[in-house]
């Protein structure tokens, strides 16, 4: 996208995407920073000259006023990376429906609903990218992730549709997936699982590459498929797995 252009990064805050806003700031973007944790947002925000506003993906009305107030800060949103989410290891049997109807809500309603809030603007002006920041557990399916995946799954569906509805509007949407990587999410789903560390271990044994990803791996994706270099791709999904996945 052009220079002075504006970013909204959702879970700006977290590993992933605080590396995606710096990435972003750095092709020379306004990025507004949006998290639960306002004071992270802020403090993230404060590094790249951008804005920090408190966002919660789970609430119609936080996802307006968000919007709205990165829009009266930065102007309108031409890139929105939806990358809040959340998750506990757990075998499928061990969920319940308060746990499935978090985890769904974080990691899909909440992309749906801020999508909604970005869109119509980015239609009216005719260019966009959307960034949907899915995982492999949603090509592949994850052990111990049943729920996680299936919002994952959804979500690359999600934005394929997007994308064949909005592409006449010059707009792409994309979803980029992250394999195992090197995040304080990840680290807090191990540390809450008793079986935790050796899942980690065994995810690591098993990427090619002999490492987890890290959050700057994932950020340039994401800042290629928001680049106009990539303005004629839409509708894809692109693993970032150290070779993990490769269909």
């Amino acid at each position: 996208m052009a220079h002075a252009d504006t970013a909204l990064v959702t879970g700006g805050a977290g590993g992933i995407g605080a590396a995606i806003a710096a990435a972003l700031a750095a092709d020379g973007l306004r990025v507004g920073v949006t998290d639960l944790d306002a004071a992270a947002a802020r403090d993230v925000a404060a590094g790249i000259g951008g804005c920090g506003v408190a966002l919660d993906v789970t609430d119609p009305a936080s996802v307006e006023a968000a919007v709205a107030e990165v829009m009266q800060r930065l102007g309108p949103v031409a890139v929105l990376v939806n990358c809040a989410g959340w998750d506990e290891l757990k075998p499928f049997l061990d969920t319940d429906e308060a746990f499935s109807a978090r985890v769904l809500d974080i990691n899909l309603s909440g992309p749906i609903r801020v999508t909604r809030a970005v869109l119509p603007g980015m239609v009216e002006r005719g260019s966009g990218r959307l960034v949907h920041v899915a995982s492999d557990a949603g090509r592949v399916g994850s052990s111990l992730e049943s729920i996680y995946s299936a919002a994952k799954g959804g979500l690359i569906a999600f934005s394929k549709t997007i994308a064949r509805e909005v592409a006449r509007h010059g707009i792409t949407s994309n979803a980029v997936c992250p394999g195992p990587t090197d995040t304080p999410l990840l680290t807090g789903i191990a540390q809450a699982s008793p079986d935790g560390e050796r899942v980690i271990a065994s995810m690591t044994r098993a990427v090619p590459m002999r490492r987890l990803g890290r959050p700057e791996d994932v950020a340039g994706a994401v800042a290629f498929l928001a680049s106009d270099t990539a303005g004629y791709i839409t509708g894809q999904t692109l693993s970032v797995s150290g070779g993990l996945t490769m269909a």
